[in-house]
């Protein structure tokens, strides 16, 4: 037998939507899918949709309320690993969850869209497109009624960061005529190999139709987006490697980092809210915080609330805001894991 990846599904998978009938609750109605006919799925692209815990999460913002959407929250890899639902032996108990759909534990690449409602409108800014967002797009776009993305900025140049850049092909040939990247140098330098086509258009064969990228060189200083004024935030991401963060308002995110230079910190003062990597729930790595490294940062920066981003298959969603919460009992310390497709409204 030939199994053609992607477009078959296994007989356990089969038999399952054969059987079920899979029911869609809208605010007003609802409908269901079933084997005999799909012409309402188109439906669930409509912006009200209700999240797996019931709570609306299509809400349109009001005129001037900004939002931050996780649409990633996990490592290159992402969660569950393939590995471990293949393992005969081992039973790893997150990746099983995670398989769950809905479950917290599932997890794509570590990225943000930053919903800014400034004086001509809302602008959706994207940090980071990496190798699975195509599938995050697919998941929480037609979920938050998001079309357009006015603006991407790169935290650096690994491919959970930038690997979806041909992605954007849908958007510059469907929806707009370009997007703008917003990079560092070194960055973009790595991109001028990795995705040399689309920095150098002229060596695409005619007719032939990829990503209008505009791309523009940020120095770490502030810099203007969407009329959202960004302040990088410099990290070291392994030994000699630097990423950047980004403050916008009192919002501070930095998503990959395993050790954040003294220059920096005056950059993090009165921050309110901080979004920050915890790989591990037991040590760091060589390129990345570890939940017990990622609290002592909470401890000195004193943001009002934490959110930890880039979680491995060791952080169960659960049983680490459980402890996290107990924290918050005892020392005061607002911090818990984020997850894919969480919505926080924030001031810019």
């Amino acid at each position: 037998m030939v199994l053609f990846v992607g477009t078959t599904l296994p007989p356990t998978s089969m038999a399952y939507l054969a059987a079920l009938t899979t029911r869609v609750h809208l605010p007003t109605s609802s409908f269901s899918i079933t084997r005999k006919g799909f012409s309402a799925f188109r439906q669930i692209a409509r912006p009200r949709l209700q999240s797996v815990s019931g709570g609306d999460i299509g809400q349109p913002l009001s005129a001037n309320e900004s939002e931050i959407i996780f649409t990633g929250s996990g490592t290159s890899e992402g969660i569950p690993r393939v590995s471990c639902l293949t393992d005969p032996v081992k039973k790893c108990p997150v990746c099983f969850k995670a398989a769950e759909p809905g479950n917290k534990n599932r997890r794509l690449n570590t990225g943000i869209l930053v919903r800014y409602a400034g004086p001509s409108g809302t602008r959706n800014i994207l940090i980071d497109v990496g190798k699975f967002f195509y599938h995050s797009a697919l998941q929480w776009f037609p979920t938050f009624g998001i079309r357009t993305i006015d603006a991407v900025i790169i935290t650096h140049s690994h491919a959970d960061a930038i690997g979806g850049l041909d992605d954007l092909r849908d958007w510059t040939n469907n929806v707009q005529p370009s997007i703008p990247i917003y990079v560092a140098q070194r960055d973009f330098e790595v991109m001028k190999k990795t995705h040399y086509y689309l920095v150098d258009t002229s060596v695409i064969a005619p007719g032939a139709a990829v990503s209008d990228l505009q791309f523009n060189i940020i120095p770490e200083e502030p810099f203007v987006v969407s009329g959202l004024k960004v302040t990088p935030l410099p990290v070291w991401h392994g030994r000699g490697y630097r990423s950047l963060g980004f403050r916008f308002g009192n919002v501070c995110y930095i998503s990959d980092v395993s050790e954040i230079p003294e220059e920096t910190y005056p950059l993090l003062k009165d921050c309110e809210i901080l979004i920050m990597d915890a790989l591990r729930p037991d040590r760091s790595s060589s390129t990345h915080f570890g939940l017990p490294r990622a609290l002592e940062e909470v401890r000195k920066i004193q943001p009002k609330r934490t959110l930890f981003t880039g979680m491995m298959h060791l952080m169960d969603h659960d049983e680490v805001n459980g402890y996290l919460l107990k924290l918050k009992e005892s020392e005061g310390v607002d911090a818990q894991l984020s997850y894919d497709g969480l919505r926080i409204s924030v001031t810019l």
